[in-house]
């Protein structure tokens, strides 16, 4: 643990409920457009953690909903990188949808819902697990160097 480094988790279950529920709506009034919308916040969220449209979603939201923060010792960097590749599945579900490949846009929609569904019934972060093993391939490659 980096000592100051925070990640809020009622940020995180926010931002995972959002996405959950704009990505089923989006496919099930087939809305293209708001896929992209939501793949390119959360590629944005990633790239500019601290200036992310789904950050402010979140801060905005909170005190109509009545967020609290949540936050833990635990760096955000995997959680960013888990938001990332969500967001570009999402930006390749929409050009799918777009340019008429619909089973393959519904498919990529629907591996972004599951994996955040299992994110959050699970705690199981498989972007993050991504992200663990590029930090160790990374690490293991300049070891032997």
């Amino acid at each position: 643990m980096i000592p100051g480094v925070q990640t809020d988790l009622s940020a995180l279950k926010f931002n995972q409920l959002s996405v959950v529920g704009l990505t089923a709506a989006a496919l099930l009034f087939r809305q293209p457009w708001l896929i992209a919308a939501l793949g390119a916040a959360m590629l944005a969220g990633a790239v500019w953690p601290k200036r992310s449209p789904m950050k402010a979603a979140y801060l905005a939201a909170s005190p109509l909903l009545g967020l609290k923060p949540n936050l833990v010792g635990e760096s955000p960097e995997a959680h960013h990188f888990a938001q990332g590749v969500g967001g570009a599945f999402l930006l390749a579900s929409a050009l799918a949808l777009l340019s008429g490949l619909t089973g393959l846009g519904v498919v990529l929609g629907f591996v972004v819902i599951g994996l955040v569904l299992l994110n959050l019934t699970k705690s199981v972060c498989v972007g993050c697990w991504m992200y663990f093993q590029y930090k160790m391939l990374r690490y293991r490659l300049t070891a032997k160097a």
